[in-house]
């Protein structure tokens, strides 16, 4: 017979204890898994950067609903735990009673919220979960936002750095004399401050709340000296307190958690606790190393198995892009200790080694960190280092007196050296996966979990991969925008926004670009990203553009162009066709055809000819139709109401009106709208970047399809009853996609990367949806010109300058 599990909880720590256990008996359970959140386990340790908007909700899941069924588990998410009966054995949630034969307590730690006046006030939110990540992305969505973040510890900076890098002004309130004072002494505090405060986050120390203010909703913090702080959202991140109100109420011996024995069992034989919610020894435990020690120890107990938990030595780092830190270990002052610290103001780096006797007890590291791991493991192993006391603090590859080879330090790593200290994985488990097969770094990930949870040890996983396989290995490098630097388009992006940055000088300068002016693959690039991200400051520079968008038109294999006249929504009129006749005769125009956008292509136009060209058909009233941008392309419709006896809306007046509004808007890449009258779908709008399908209750709007050399049918955005918020969904989703997406990613390539729930959750909130609005029409007041008329026109516009040699390649 199956045992009955019922866990209470699905956070990281009891989701490692289901693997393991499903490891070493996969049919020995009935298992039964309980969660309040709507959904099942997750990286929490990664919701920075899902924040951030590096990673999406979906690259963060551990377990989805497909794994959580394979393996048989009776899932109850969403659902809340009201008792726990031990004397019948069984759990009472809020849809009915579950008997068990053993129980987990999983329930993890909630946010400490600081108890002033105004603390429950909307727009007071933690940082422990999926839901307050939107309720902080959707703040961030505000024109001007301000964010303030109570707490300078890691969960509050990493809020503070992501909510920067959204571009929202942000302050940092701490009340101890420097920051993470924790995990880091007044030195490595203060070069983090300065770090931060270079990134545009203010940072106040010693500064205490007094209230939280606002009409409705937190609009304001006052602090005890009298400051005012005005904001858009309030983030709590002071603590955590073990979340152990469910089983104090069932009876099982508590103290600050839920107390446990070394085979994490309860003051009930029958009863488990694992994770933020457990007491060891009197210790309580937030970071996830020591959680995932712990699964691995209950997965054995349950199974029969002996095994001990044991506390260890344990190490911080901070996931802040560009703010290296690492500590580990006992850095307090102390009469039988010494301090070995090397400072280098120039390029921000400080190290610290506390000594005692002949063993190293401790280190903080800021700005140079790739030695962490080798000083770490010195502590944790009680090495003497007498032998080395004087080269110790230049690390491994310095022992013996000169530099050697850095990987020679890896290589000489034994197999118990820890290195990824998330998953507790050794060295020697690592060599055992690649001779098993496992030869590249999602190899690793899949086979031991080592750098699959906050990232930090990739550099050295990579490295006992290159030092086992030899040439066999080639660690990746990062792969930059181009060769003028490292650095990819979302870390360019970010800090462009984080840094303001305003020019392309700005770019080239702060973040180090190898070439004075940027090459033909970035240029385009940066100059997106600047005149997206500030309309009103940044110049585009047409110089930093691709061929055709140079050339207003597209070039042909033989040398000439095709010039394609705007057709707002495909409708034309018989003295339209009259101009793009005559101009088609006048200038001895190869080919005339009709294109699938629903317009009309000149094709083989030379160079020479294009301005006059333009001026002839813009006397017409016919403006470009920028078929040669990263911009809206096409606006297809079909007749819809007007004419059809299907159609529901007048989705030709629709079409035409979306065209209207998104013509001339620089995008990342071509964006392309389809508008179909019914579901009968005329126009194709399921295969578009939007499309809009007519029907009687009003408008399904869709988003991320193709029809180019990948195939893919459009996702559900939004259904709305009127034209107006049609437009409005339509143009907020194109804006969205503006400020965050990659340059020359289509929109289906970036919905893929962010997740559509996200994009969603982006537009859903009406203010936020507005916000986005206001941004595209700023952006639209600067940028929406006829390029037609500017080159056309001599005694009305600068004068035509001869294009310049071809060094942008045109790239579609």
């Amino acid at each position: 017979m199956k045992r009955k599990l019922v866990i209470i909880g699905a956070g990281m720590a009891s989701g490692r204890a289901l693997e393991h256990l499903l490891e070493a008996d996969a049919d020995g359970f009935d298992i039964t898994l309980f969660n309040a959140e709507p959904r099942g386990n997750y990286n929490r340790i990664m919701l920075s950067p899902v924040l951030s908007g590096e990673k999406s909700y979906e690259e963060i899941v551990t377990h989805d609903a497909d794994w959580y069924a394979a393996h048989g588990v009776t899932c109850r998410f969403g659902e809340k735990v009201l008792r726990v009966d031990r004397d019948r054995k069984v759990v009472v949630g809020e849809n009915g009673e579950v008997p068990y034969d053993q129980l987990i307590f999983g329930t993890g730690s909630s946010a400490f919220i600081v108890p002033v006046p105004g603390h429950d006030l909307p727009g007071v939110v933690a940082f422990r979960d999926l839901e307050d990540t939107t309720a902080m992305t959707n703040a961030s969505g505000t024109p001007g936002g301000r964010a303030v973040v109570i707490g300078g510890g890691l969960l509050g900076l990493e809020a503070a750095a992501a909510l920067r890098m959204r571009g929202m002004e942000v302050t940092v309130l701490h009340i101890a004399s420097h920051l993470m004072e924790r995990q880091l002494d007044p030195a490595a505090g203060y070069l983090l401050k300065k770090d931060l405060e270079r990134r545009g986050i203010t940072v106040l120390l010693e500064a205490s709340t007094k209230e939280i203010v606002g009409e409705g909703r937190a609009q304001q913090v006052n602090l005890a000296d009298g400051t005012e702080l005005p904001c858009d959202i309030v983030v709590m991140a002071v603590g955590i307190r073990p979340a152990v109100a469910l089983a104090q109420d069932s009876g099982l011996d508590c103290g600050r958690a839920i107390k446990v024995d070394a085979q994490m069992r309860t003051s009930d034989p029958n009863v488990f606790a694992v994770g933020e919610c457990v007491e060891f020894n009197g210790n309580l435990f937030g970071l996830v190393a020591p959680l995932y020690d712990q699964a691995k120890v209950l997965a054995a107990t349950l199974t029969g198995a002996e095994a001990t938990f044991a506390m260890k030595e344990l190490s911080t780092k901070l996931k802040v892009t560009g703010c290296d830190l690492f500590s580990a270990g006992d850095f307090a002052e102390g009469d039988t200790r010494e301090d070995i610290v090397f400072r280098d103001p120039g390029r921000g780096i400080y190290k610290r080694l506390v000594i005692e006797g002949d063993r190293l007890i401790g280190a903080v590291m800021y700005g140079d960190t790739a030695d962490g791991n080798w000083f770490f493991g010195l502590i944790k192993d009680g090495t003497d280092i007498s032998e080395m006391r004087e080269t110790l603090i230049f690390g491994p590859a310095f022992q013996g007196g000169a530099p050697v080879d850095p990987m020679a330090a890896v290589a000489a790593l034994p197999p118990e050296a820890e290195i990824c200290g998330c998953n507790g994985v050794c060295k020697g488990t690592i060599t055992q996966a690649i001779a098993g097969g496992a030869t590249t770094l999602d190899d690793i990930r899949a086979t031991t979990k080592a750098s699959a949870s906050c990232g930090t040890c990739t550099g050295l996983v990579e490295q006992v991969l290159a030092v086992t396989l030899g040439d066999d290995f080639v660690i990746p490098a990062a792969k930059g925008i181009c060769g003028c630097t490292d650095l990819t388009h979302e870390d360019v992006r970010r800090l462009i926004k984080s840094q303001e940055l305003k020019s392309q000088e700005a770019v080239w300068q702060e973040l180090g670009w190898s070439t004075r002016n940027g090459c033909h693959v970035c240029r385009p690039a940066i100059n997106f990203y600047l005149l997206a991200d500030w309309p009103l400051d940044y110049k585009d520079d047409r110089q930093s553009r691709f061929v055709n968008e140079r050339n207003h038109a597209n070039i042909q294999k033989d040398g000439t162009y095709s010039v394609v006249p705007r057709m707002w929504g495909g409708v034309t009129t018989p003295d339209e066709l009259r101009a793009i006749a005559d101009a088609a005769d006048k200038y001895n125009v190869p080919m005339v055809k009709v294109t699938g956008g629903q317009r009309i292509d000149l094709l083989g136009v030379s160079k020479d000819d294009l301005p006059a060209m333009w001026a002839d058909l813009n006397d017409a009233g016919l403006v470009s139709g920028h078929a040669y941008s990263k911009g809206l392309r096409t606006v297809k419709t079909c007749v819809g109401s007007q004419f059809c006896r299907f159609g529901t809306q007048d989705s030709t007046g629709l079409g035409i009106r979306l065209e209207k509004i998104l013509w001339g808007s620089w995008t990342p890449h071509k964006v392309k709208l389809g508008v179909s009258g019914c579901p009968r779908n005329c126009a194709e709008a399921t295969c578009k970047d939007v499309g809009i399908i007519c029907v009687d209750s009003g408008f399904e709007i869709s988003v991320a399809g193709a029809a180019g050399m990948e195939v893919k049918e459009t996702e559900p955005l939004a259904k709305v009853a009127t034209e107006d918020e049609a437009v409005e969904y339509t143009t907020a989703f194109v804006q969205l996609y503006r400020e965050h997406a990659r340059y020359l990613d289509r929109p289906y390539k970036w919905v893929a990367k962010v997740g559509l729930d996200w994009v969603v959750d982006q537009i859903a909130d009406a203010a936020a949806r507005r916000a986005l609005v206001d941004r595209f029409e700023i952006s639209q007041s600067v940028y929406r010109t006829d390029p037609w008329a500017e080159h056309a026109r001599p005694s009305e516009r600068p004068a035509w300058q001869p294009l310049a040699d071809l060094t942008l390649e045109a790239a579609e």
